[in-house]
């Protein structure tokens, strides 16, 4: 859903007071589905809106038409503006956010700004092929954020016990529909994955944010350094027919193929974070692909063969 049409239907919504999910679409130019899924996703964000089912039903905000957005708690709308923040935005989103904040009481004004801010959204993959997790800690995250005080994260990486390490969250983050928090540690700024997140504590004590720091600006920094890591071997290698769209879906934009062979084959390069993980993701297309170099891949395959051939044995018959 894109974040300037869930602002478009609730200012259709506070202009009308009641519409149906069909007055919506053709208010937006979008078919019935996507405008009750919008409606949908605006009362699961918190905002007051509830349905009415049968003859003369429709969709309406809580206490009736209004035409400003004063009715809003501050939970509701710090869930707004973290939902439609600028990370993504058209100008004309941004145009009606800074609207939506002067129409806010001064109260909820200053949460609103800073939860508009709190966010940014990467719409590709790792491999720059165009495609925001879930996590149960995602709403004292985004709390953290908002209102500056630091957390004690406790936190886990692959094969390693939980940790725990106070930080200072700065903003949150979505790659290609993974969530991470970008935070102030004593190490510099970092990102940690919200699917690895175990717990969240807010310790009282304010944020400490870095001079000039935007979170735009922060996220691509850091997001090149984990791609850089990302892409750190290449492995070239040889594959048979048949494999293209196996591959392609394994290594979108890091897969590059050269000319078929007359054999049939055709030389690839992959690249990836190690010649170790990029042979154990081919290990499952067997002897359709054959490792070229460097050596440590086609070691790496060599002990993953001994290994399976000595669990499993030789193949019936």
């Amino acid at each position: 859903m894109r974040a300037d049409r869930l602002v478009a239907v609730l200012l259709f919504l506070q202009t009308r007071g009641q519409v149906t999910a069909a007055e919506v679409a053709a208010e937006l130019e979008v078919s019935a589905r996507t405008a009750r899924r919008d409606l949908e996703a605006l009362a699961t964000a918190g905002i007051p809106v509830y349905s009415q089912a049968g003859r003369g039903g429709g969709w309406a905000l809580v206490g009736g038409a209004r035409t400003d957005l004063t009715g809003l708690t501050a939970g509701e709308s710090r869930a707004l503006f973290l939902a439609a923040g600028p990370s993504s935005a058209t100008p004309e989103l941004r145009t009606a956010l800074r609207k939506l904040v002067r129409a806010l009481p001064a109260t909820l004004r200053e949460d609103a700004e800073a939860a508009s801010k709190a966010g940014v959204a990467d719409a590709t993959d790792w491999s720059g092929s165009a495609l925001a997790a879930d996590t149960p800690h995602l709403a004292a995250l985004q709390r953290a954020v908002v209102d500056g005080v630091q957390v004690r994260l406790g936190y886990v990486r692959p094969g390693q016990p939980t940790g725990e390490r106070t930080v200072h969250p700065l903003g949150l983050a979505s790659k290609a529909g993974t969530g991470y928090l970008v935070a102030g540690t004593d190490k510099g700024l970092r990102t940690f994955r919200l699917s690895r997140v175990t717990s969240v504590e807010a310790t009282g004590e304010r944020v400490e944010r870095p001079e000039g720091f935007d979170l735009a600006t922060a996220w691509r920094s850091l997001a090149a350094r984990m791609e850089d890591r990302m892409l750190a071997a290449t492995v070239r290698a040889r594959a048979g027919r048949g494999t293209e769209r196996i591959l392609e879906g394994l290594f979108g934009g890091r897969l590059r193929t050269g000319s078929t062979q007359p054999d049939g084959w055709r030389e690839i390069e992959i690249d990836g974070p190690s010649p170790e993980i990029v042979a154990a993701q081919l290990a499952g297309l067997g002897a359709r692909v054959e490792i070229l170099e460097p050596p440590a891949a086609r070691e790496r395959l060599a002990r993953l063969a001994y290994e399976l051939a000595s669990l499993y044995g030789p193949p019936a018959g």
